[in-house]
């Protein structure tokens, strides 16, 4: 049976964080805030966790799921060949709706999906995800929807979609918008945005001029 906890009740906050935080521990599925749309997490470490994520959601291994960040520094034990470019990305817009394609740890024992070597990693701006990324670790996160469906920015919204797949969920009310993040390839020698979101090409080229625009 899922429990939820209303974030702006101080005690239930509390008690929200540190239940999520031992569900997420056991391999179960949490539902948090973030500062675009809910999400669905799990441990980033756990196979098994993030293969349920999936099929909760109804994805296939096709479409990775991205890894959620409490703090700028996770990114050391992270990600390789990070340039110089991304970590000015990183400065200007983290926390917030940036979420950086990078070349992840090879040491890193995980599966995310079919990521071909890299890893769609993100900070949300969001006080209560900060919270439990901060005291869990990275975690897995998906928008909290069913593929195909509308991503949810309530708590209602995504519990009517997922239901008891998800053990624990964060309500910290409406998200500010239904825009997505933007995502930016820092792969290669120059970055290149793969989709507009939150952050508009302008926007970002104000930091690295040099961005390109995927097709």
């Amino acid at each position: 049976m899922a429990r939820r906890y209303d974030c702006g009740d101080a005690t239930d906050r509390k008690t929200g964080l540190r239940e999520a935080a031992s569900a997420v521990r056991r391999g179960e599925l949490v539902v948090l805030p973030t500062d675009t749309v809910y999400g669905i997490g799990a441990d980033a470490f756990n196979a098994e966790a993030v293969g349920d994520l999936l099929e909760a959601k109804g994805r296939g291994r096709n479409m990775p799921t991205p890894v959620l960040v409490g703090s700028p520094n996770t990114l050391h034990g992270l990600v390789t060949d990070f340039s110089e470019m991304a970590w000015e990305l990183v400065d200007a817009f983290w926390p917030g709706a940036l979420t950086l394609v990078a070349r992840h740890q090879p040491s890193l024992t995980w599966d995310l999906g079919e990521t071909r070597g890299t890893v769609a990693v993100r900070m949300p701006l969001h006080p209560v995800a900060i919270e439990l990324l901060t005291d869990f670790g990275p975690m897995a996160v998906s928008s909290a929807n069913l593929t195909g469906h509308p991503s949810p920015q309530d708590c209602d919204a995504a519990q009517d979609m997922l239901g008891d797949s998800v053990s624990v969920y964060l309500d910290g009310g409406p998200t500010p918008a239904a825009v997505p993040s933007s995502i930016v390839d820092v792969t290669g020698k120059v970055p290149v945005l793969l989709r507009a979101g939150a952050l508009t090409a302008e926007q970002l080229r104000e930091v690295v001029p040099d961005l390109e625009v995927a097709n």
